[in-house]
């Protein structure tokens, strides 16, 4: 296992267990000092407890109590390596038009469920809705706030596609088209030789892996010891078990070859392309952080941006504006998202790293309930900060699915009496 000065635990899938009271004075520091930066929040620690963060058996955040998940989840730059993504110089309005959901309704199992229902039955801790660039619903659990950044898991596969598309319209990757050998050379010679980006894209590479997280020999729970370079070993060692593009098997692994690509190709990583191409000119108000695979090293990619809620959904706006900034300059190539949001010959439910419905609406999703749900033709975005006691579940999916459908129901109903209006 790897850690840092002062015994602070790298890797998010096999952190040391807490001891009660280092979670305890954690809770104390995420409720009164989310304003403040890293170093405030750390110095806000007694040095006996940041030490013992390291007490215990190694865990995983896979198996964090509830009191360690809302500890931990919005505090991954106290615990993990990190790379800060600054804030925007110039921070662009969100302004509010506050709405009434209290008619909301949605229906799972035979049984009818509101808003307070899904935030308590999804452990919601927090959501925003935003419709024509308005906050119509803002809510947050205490002590959650709009400056809480929180991690989000496999959302940050969305936003390497964001940056592939970005690298694409700088000129710096040529196509999709492009084999990934071109821009990872240690790749020579594997399975990889065949493989192009746009099958990378849509996890259908044919190269083994195995996402099991619970089996403690899989894939990806393997690769979390690995360094950058080490990864890219441990993928070039994978066998061939399918052609490309024939058969998708999701994969936080090939992710990070995705990064490596726009890191090959752009050189830099992949936080600070992130703030030039998008973070700074859309104007987000608050930092980020991306978490690393070792000290200094490159990002995770498959996972675990740091973000407000607030700039998830400044994300789900970018999006809808096809990666044009407001003053006409262009970030993503035309007809980008577009291309992204088509659905996979291997799996028509998804794109270029993008969950896609069956109405156009498509959402970046990640474990333990985040989410930006992004709806072109409603010109709206749904995005969650959430802690289910598990990384997955249909019951939670279920509830997640019927509320952004009631969502979208709702929102139709007053706009076919008029104006949109609360």
């Amino acid at each position: 296992m790897h850690r840092t000065g002062r015994g602070r635990v790298r890797s998010p899938l096999q952190i040391t267990g807490f001891g009660a009271l280092a979670w305890a004075l954690l809770l104390i520091v995420a409720s009164c000092a989310a304003d403040g930066s890293s170093s405030e929040r750390r110095e806000a620690l007694p040095a006996s407890t940041e030490e013992g963060l390291s007490f215990g058996h190694p865990d995983s955040v896979l198996l964090w109590t509830p009191e360690q998940q809302l500890a931990g989840f919005p505090n991954y730059d106290l615990l993990f390596d990190t790379r800060r993504i600054p804030a925007s110089t110039r921070p662009s309005e969100l302004p509010a038009r506050p709405a009434d959901f209290g008619d909301l309704a949605y229906d799972v199992g035979g049984r009818t469920y509101g808003l307070d229902d899904f935030l308590a039955r999804n452990h919601v801790t927090g959501l925003i809705v935003v419709q024509d660039g308005e906050v119509l619903l803002e809510r947050y659990v205490p002590p959650n706030a709009p400056s809480t950044r929180w991690v989000s898991y496999s959302v940050a596969k969305s936003v390497v596609s964001l940056l592939l598309g970005a690298a694409i319209q700088d000129g710096t990757i040529g196509s999709v088209d492009d084999r990934v050998t071109d821009y990872i050379p240690l790749l020579e010679g594997s399975a990889y030789d065949a493989v192009r980006i746009r099958n990378v894209l849509r996890m259908s590479s044919g190269v083994a892996w195995n996402e099991d997280y619970s089996d403690p020999d899989s894939d990806v729970s393997r690769e979390i010891d690995f360094g950058g370079v080490e990864r890219l070993h441990f993928l070039s060692e994978k066998p061939r078990v399918a052609a490309p593009g024939e058969r998708f098997n999701y994969s936080t692994g090939e992710i990070y070859l995705a990064g490596a690509v726009v890191r090959g190709a752009v050189g830099n990583n992949l936080s600070s392309y992130l703030h030039q191409k998008i973070w700074e000119p859309f104007g987000m108000e608050a930092d980020a952080n991306w978490m690393l695979v070792e000290p200094g090293g490159p990002e995770y990619a498959g996972c675990c941006i740091s973000a407000t809620l607030r700039d998830y959904a400044r994300l789900g706006l970018f999006v809808l504006a096809d990666g044009v900034l407001d003053d006409g300059r262009r970030v993503l190539p035309e007809g980008w998202i577009a291309e992204s949001t088509t659905p996979s010959p291997a799996n028509d439910g998804y794109g270029y790293l993008w969950w896609l419905g069956d109405d156009g609406a498509f959402t970046a999703r990640g474990i333990f309930g985040q989410m930006i749900h992004i709806d072109p033709a409603r010109d709206l975005v749904i995005a969650t900060h959430g802690a289910w006691p598990s990384p997955t579940g249909e019951e939670f999916s279920a509830h997640r699915d019927g509320f952004v459908g009631a969502v979208g129901r709702l929102l139709d109903a007053r706009a076919s009496t008029g104006p949109r209006v609360p």
